[in-house]
């Protein structure tokens, strides 16, 4: 589906949807739980209904009422067919670590995006602990899992590659007969994520130790337990972002400012950038400013990637976005999608390996006085004289929501793009589009 885009007077309220991140942790937990534990304001999404199908083909009773899911766990069965995870890479890589405890032959398998997301340093650090394994590709999906033969021990993976090969790890540790032992070959990055699922796993009864690069688990049982879901800051990003480019301003409802989500810092970012931020409880307001440019460094918060780098193309300067080399290997990559995006919109972007820098739309052009002279024009009468109006700007999605959202923040600042492929918000937020709207967006969309 395509979305139309005009240039819009954006402002109101909304609310965001529940952490898809912690939605889809705590779905795990009450899965290797013992008893019926109770997800309060889980996210319904595309993502987190992957999950919730793929654990009922290994025995967990997923009862989902009016913002409650009652999850039964504890009776781990060997699935009868494949397990399909849809396109969420946490669903595939937290369940090729539960297979792992489940005697059996398992193979797991996602759509499209997903086969070509890398998995081979998780299944390697299982190989070290007891676990067989087959790769359908060289590092991606389908995998096949052995079960049953997870013995604990010692292992090692690198840091820096997805913190979601670290969560699974510690998902699974404490079921090892002896103490497991995780040690990072490099720095870790996003490191909120762990912190995120060592504090689930401790709503849940576990303990992680984490010591100088290494976690430490013994054996422990998962206890159920009632817990409650905050907002997604991640899909909150781009209604904040979008308060930036608002006059009025754009409040969004249901956020925690302690949570332990990386990207919450979208609020310094935000800040930096020259947005206007206020902050009332669980309410965030944030309205326009001179946006100038910004140095960043998201190797923490890699999911922020494509709203600073819009936000950076509507400001006025050279900014600079480091810590991204990781963006190369999600639903796409985003890298070079938003770097293709934002030169069609006639924004000048350089990419390297782990940085892209942009220069702003509202930065000054240096045009040489010397040469409107020797033509004998006059400087501004001619500059204004040649701007002409381009037509709508089709801007690819490559299926990847956190594009399509992104961009909806340029479409509302300066209007005349499409974004195609735009239903692929419901990966993580169903009603995007609708909730757009509601605060003004102009927004018309094509089959």
């Amino acid at each position: 589906m395509k979305v139309s885009l005009n240039k819009s007077a954006v402002k109101g309220t909304v609310r965001v949807p529940s952490s898809k991140s912690m939605t889809i942790r705590a779905l795990m937990c009450a899965a290797l739980s013992r008893g019926t534990s109770e997800v309060v304001h889980p996210l319904v999404s595309e993502d987190t209904g992957a999950a919730a199908e793929v654990l009922g083909k290994i025995g967990v009773s997923v009862q989902k009422e009016n913002d409650l899911w009652r999850v039964t766990g504890g009776s781990l069965r060997a699935s009868a067919g494949e397990l399909y995870c849809g396109e969420s890479a946490t669903t595939m890589r937290f369940m090729i670590a539960i297979c792992t405890l489940i005697p059996g032959t398992h193979t797991l398998v996602g759509g499209p995006s997903l086969t070509k997301r890398p998995v081979k340093s998780l299944v390697e650090a299982l190989h070290k602990l007891g676990i067989k394994y087959t790769l359908g590709g060289k590092t991606t999906p389908p995998v096949t899992i052995e079960g049953g033969t997870f013995k604990g021990g010692k292992t090692e993976i690198p840091g820096n590659v997805s913190s979601q090969f670290i969560s699974a790890l510690l998902l699974i540790a404490p079921f090892a007969e002896k103490e497991t032992s995780i040690t990072l070959t490099t720095p870790m990055t996003s490191t909120p994520y762990v912190l995120m699922t060592i504090w689930c796993l401790k709503k849940f009864g576990i303990n992680i130790r984490h010591e100088l690069g290494k976690f430490i688990v013994r054996r422990q049982r998962y206890v159920p337990t009632r817990i409650e879901i905050d907002g997604d800051w991640s899909s909150a990003s781009y209604f904040l972002a979008l308060g930036a480019v608002s006059a009025e301003g754009i409040t969004v409802e249901n956020l925690s400012t302690s949570t332990l989500q990386g990207d919450r810092v979208i609020l310094d970012h935000l800040r930096r950038i020259g947005a206007d931020v206020k902050v009332a409880g669980n309410a965030i307001t944030v309205s326009e400013g001179k946006l100038k440019a910004i140095h960043a460094d998201l190797s923490d918060c890699i999911d922020l990637l494509p709203t600073v780098a819009v936000l950076a193309a509507l400001a006025d300067g050279k900014s600079e976005l480091s810590g991204i080399e990781r963006a190369r290997i999600k639903e796409s990559n985003r890298v070079a999608v938003i770097k293709e995006g934002l030169q069609k919109l006639g924004v000048t972007v350089t990419e390297d390996r782990d940085r892209l820098t942009i220069i702003g739309l509202k930065t000054p052009v240096k045009i040489e006085e010397t040469k409107f002279e020797e033509a004998g024009q006059d400087k501004i009468g001619d500059v204004e004289e040649k701007t002409v109006e381009k037509g709508p700007v089709v801007i690819n999605s490559y299926g990847d929501h956190r594009i399509a959202m992104a961009f909806s923040v340029f479409g509302a600042a300066e209007g005349n793009i499409i974004i195609d492929g735009s239903e692929c918000v419901a990966k993580t937020y169903p009603d995007f589009w609708e909730a757009f709207k509601s605060v003004g967006g102009e927004i018309e969309k094509n089959g």
